[in-house]
């Protein structure tokens, strides 16, 4: 029998309704004068009322803040008495209901002995509300199509409890005989995002072998020949015009990113581009280990879901290397806030849902997994509306040479963690897709939801099996589900598989979905058959479920069955080395730009200006709903100052292992990030050097140590296939290997995601800007010699260190003034030598605050500074180290590499000047009591003078409370 429980807040206030009605009436709906939000619960099972009444008051109602109302189904009337108008939502059939899980195993755990249970939620809406207002909120804000079920005045049905879905063998795929055209049609009806170089190589192939390939082979070749998988454009032969300069490049990877690696080369590199996340050396018996991934097409269709998976798969890519994960970092590019509606394109999600969503995804599976989110940025172009990016980036610790990497022939193939269901089908070839404006109607099944609760327990029991060697390799299940897993595992050696016994969500999966399926929360491992059983007994105490598919066979052939029957079997010589090298052509040609007219200048309202743009005001907003402080290791956090309201340069983290094991001093971890991709709109080369110079600098600003910084790359772009994208992501690649020369940070990682483009519905394509998001791990060898950005004394001295150069191209100001600039900020000749100088400073316990100037420049910076410590500060900035700067706003706002504004104080400032007077250093004024910023201009006239309450308004004005 079902059973529906409906469960609302107690007497007048709704906090969940009331923010869905403000978000109502900024979708222009004035109507809704308020909202009720109730939790819906359907219960399968043979329960008496006493149990139904004992289960709701113990699992789903507190009584205080909650009342509940429960009635067995079929039946007649309302469990609420409606009396507005009503919009119930649930998720699809198949998609993971994570909530209705746990209820489950809560319930039966307790004994109530449920079959099956549902989510979902009911809103009443108060007020004159038409029709086709009622049918915009619906879609617009309270369910998303893609992955939710709804109804509009009227009851959800109860969920259908087990999807029905065919089940089926294996089928072949005709396309020996296929010409070029109908190999591309087969490509795009089974969206394998195969070029007709890629079809005619799989055609040989099975003409050679005489037979027709299995879907499931086929779409194994597909997801492991995939761009998110193999990086084939990075990989490619390319044909460069650049700037009319003739350039060949056998693969931009090699060359530019591994390359730059190979060449520098320090001893604490562990592990490189092999694994799924890199892994330095950081303090004696101990490594960290880093990754930073994208998950952006997932996330323009569900916010939610996609940025929650993006955190748990990379989370899950530490795990993947044997580590403990301990911070994460995130990243996000987002449409314009504030958009109006009918400036959005058709099938786009508007900017502030993606942004209320992505956020909520984010906090959702760190704060539920424990791990602290401590370093990020959050920018706004109009080129993120239909293509949002979500970097997702995770650091883990590891004891040294922990981590196994070579299965063995006999050793078992093991997959431990959640189930398998269709959720993410053809996730790693629709993410080497562009979209369209009807990307959602056909690609929902390449979306999927997490569950971090099954993670968190999965990671518990891995920790285990790890430190008893129960296993001799471990990765992840993520693009390309058991797929690519076993398939990268097995590359060495092959592996036959069952799929009959991979535990499911629900029957009726076909054999190919469940090889491919992208299910969360699954790791796949190589385990010794003599440590299976200590295995299955370690995660049958936590909660999880491991299930033997099959064996390592030693023979480099990849056999998939089920129920017996081969499926699949496959060369393991193909599978990973068949997919042809790519040949493409690129062009990149300097931008034709007007001449920069540079504003006249009210320095005091030009700088609230800025600090109110989005791209720069305050992301306490964000920063509040992620807990960055669990686990107890975070000694400098996102969030600074006297009240903990100043933007930090960047995290440092102590891992508790090394803390508890470590004589004093303890070190700690530094995570950095930096990402300038207007510079990139002048010359994607010099955003690299930006991107780069930006991360090394916030790193250094903390006191990590300039000569120990690894670095991860990655690559957000437009469709590869047309040379003038192509062209500029190989300029940015070329600014990362010789700006990485020049810093000694070597690359340890990274992620290219291409394809960030769409058609809309009038046939126009739009691309991302390229962005390059450079993040940064350092190390600070002592935590109680960390620095922060806020003012700290009266009477201290400022300094600015760095040349300020008339480098406006791309800035915050320009574009402000509706105008992007001729000269991005350059290239520096000797950039360590400065960063070099700043450490020891900060080493020698000379300086007591330290900013770096990127975005806005020195006039945002010393802004900043000064309402994050709530201490004034008084500036000239004739004494600013300059080169060619004639005015005022070029002084104030350039946004030249290399520089940082500090503080010292007075009875360490001769010592100070001593340490970094070879390195481009002035005094430029003093911090003061009065709170206030007083800046005098070059010709000697006060151009600034504003109290810290005006700046504080301008910065976090939009911050509620």
């Amino acid at each position: 029998m079902n059973i529906r429980i409906d469960v609302g807040t107690r007497g007048g206030d709704d906090p969940r309704g009331d923010q869905i009605c403000a978000r109502a009436r900024r979708m222009g709906v004035s109507a809704v004068s308020r909202v009720c939000v109730a939790d819906l619960y359907f219960l399968h099972g043979d329960l008496t009322d006493a149990q139904i009444e004992r289960l709701v008051a113990e699992l789903l109602a507190d009584g205080v803040a909650t009342e509940a109302r429960w009635r067995r189904l079929p039946s007649d009337g309302d469990a609420g008495g409606s009396s507005g108008r009503l919009v119930e939502v649930g998720p699809q059939p198949g998609v993971t209901d994570t909530v209705a899980e746990n209820l489950l195993a809560a319930a039966n755990a307790q004994g109530f002995g449920l079959e099956a249970a549902g989510t979902g939620h009911r809103y009443t809406l108060t007020g004159e509300i038409s029709d086709a207002d009622l049918a915009r909120l619906a879609t617009g804000l309270l369910a998303n199509p893609v992955v939710q079920r709804w109804t509009i005045d009227a009851e959800l049905p109860p969920p259908a409890m087990a999807p029905a879905m065919a089940a089926g063998g294996c089928a072949p795929v005709p396309l020996r005989d296929a010409d070029d055209a109908g190999l591309l049609a087969i490509s795009a009806e089974r969206r394998l995002s195969m070029d007709l170089l890629e079809m005619r190589a799989i055609r040989a192939h099975f003409q050679e072998q005489g037979r027709e390939p299995t879907d499931l082979e086929l779409e194994m070749l597909a997801q492991t020949w995939s761009e998110h998988c193999v990086h084939k454009t990075f990989k490619a032969r390319i044909d460069m015009t650049d700037a009319g300069e003739r350039v060949e490049i056998d693969s931009i990877f090699d060359t530019y990113i591994r390359g730059v690696t190979a060449a520098l080369s320090p001893d604490w590199l562990r592990s490189v581009f092999v694994d799924n996340a890199g892994i330095i050396g950081f303090a004696e018996g101990w490594d960290l280990a880093f990754k930073v991934e994208t998950h952006n097409h997932p996330s323009a269709l569900e916010p939610f879901g996609g940025a929650n998976t993006g955190v748990g798969g990379v989370i899950r890519d530490v795990i993947g290397v044997s580590a403990r994960p301990i911070a994460c970092t995130d990243v996000l590019c987002f449409g314009p806030p504030g958009l109006p509606r009918e400036a959005l394109p058709a099938g786009v999600l508007h900017p502030d849902r993606v942004a209320d969503g992505v956020v909520a995804g984010i906090g959702d599976y760190g704060n539920k997994m424990g791990i602290p989110t401590v370093s990020g940025a959050v920018l706004f172009d109009d080129s993120y509306l239909a293509n949002p990016l979500v970097f997702c980036g995770c650091l883990g610790v590891l004891p040294t040479g922990s981590h196994p990497r070579a299965p063995r022939v006999g050793d078992l193939v093991v997959v431990v963690g959640g189930r398998t269901g269709r959720d993410g089908l053809r996730g790693a070839t629709f993410s080497s897709m562009e979209m369209t404006e009807a990307t959602g109607e056909i690609a929902g099944a390449s979306v999927q939801i997490g569950h971090p609760i099954v993670e968190k327990m999965t990671l518990d029991a891995l920790m285990i099996a790890r430190d008893e060697g129960l296993y001799t390799a471990i990765t992840d299940c993520g693009a390309g589900g058991l797929s690519s897993a076993v398939g990268e595992m097995a590359a060495e050696l092959g592996a036959d598989v069952e799929l009959k016994t991979v535990p499911l969500k629900y029957p009726g999966l076909q054999p190919w979905e469940i090889w491919l399926s992208e299910a969360q929360e699954r790791m796949v491992l190589a385990v010794p058959p003599d440590r299976w059983s200590r295995l299955v007994a370690v995660c049958a105490a936590h909660g999880v479920e491991a299930t033997c598919l099959g064996r390592f066979t030693g023979d480099r052939r990849m056999v998939v069955r089920h129920d017996g029957a081969v499926m699949g079997d496959l060369e393991m010589a193909f599978l990973h080395d068949g997919v042809p090298q790519r040949h493409l052509v690129a062009r990149w040609d300097p931008p034709d730009l007007p001449p920069t007219v540079l504003p006249e200048v009210d320095a005091g309202a030009e700088l609230l200006a800025l600090l109110a743009t989005p791209d720069i005001r305050s992301k306490e907003p964000i920063l509040r709903t992620f807990d960055h402080l669990v686990q107890g290791g975070t000694v400098v956090g996102p969030l600074t100052g006297a009240r903990d309201r100043g933007p930090s340069d960047a995290a440092v983290v102590v891992p508790l292992e090394i803390a508890e094991a470590a004589d004093w001093p303890v070190p700690g971890a530094v995570l950095s990030v930096g990402i300038n991709p207007h510079h990139g709109r002048i010359d994607p080369y010099l955003m690299a050097w930006s991107a780069l110079d930006e991360a090394v600098r916030n790193a250094v600003a903390v006191g990590a140590d300039p000569d120990r910084i690894a670095v991860l790359d990655n690559f957000c772009w437009g469709n590869p296939a047309l040379p003038d994208r192509l062209g500029g992501m190989v300029r940015a690649a070329r600014g990362c290997h010789d700006a990485a020369l020049a810093y000694r940070t070597p690359f340890i990682s990274g992620k290219d995601s291409l394809n960030n483009e769409t058609t809309g519905a009038d046939g126009e394509r739009r691309a991302i800007l390229g962005t390059l998001l450079i993040s940064a791990l350092g190390r600070v060898d002592d935590v109680d010699e960390t620095t922060t950005m806020d003012l700290k004394s009266a009477g201290n001295a400022l300094y600015v260190l760095g040349v300020t150069r008339p480098e406006l191209g791309g800035s915050a100001w320009l574009r402000r003034h509706g105008q992007l600039g001729q000269r991005a900020p350059q290239p520096l000749a000797d950039p360590l030598p400065p960063l070099r100088a700043l450490h020891g400073a900060i080493r020698g316990g000379l300086v007591r605050a330290v900013h770096d100037c990127s975005e806005g420049g020195l006039g945002v910076a010393l802004a900043e500074m000064a309402l994050a410590g709530e201490r004034g500060a008084e500036v000239a900035l004739a004494e600013l180290p300059c080169d060619g700067v004639t005015s005022d706003g070029e002084a104030l706002f350039s946004e030249s590499l290399g520089r940082f504004v500090i503080e010292v104080a007075p009875e360490h400032r001769a010592a100070f000047e001593e340490r970094v007077c070879e390195v481009g250093t002035a005094r430029i004024g003093r911090v003061q009591d009065e709170p206030r910023l007083r800046i005098i201009g070059l010709a000697g006239a006060p151009i600034i003078d504003l109290p810290l309450s005006e700046i504080t308004r301008a910065w976090r004005g939009h911050v509620a409370g």
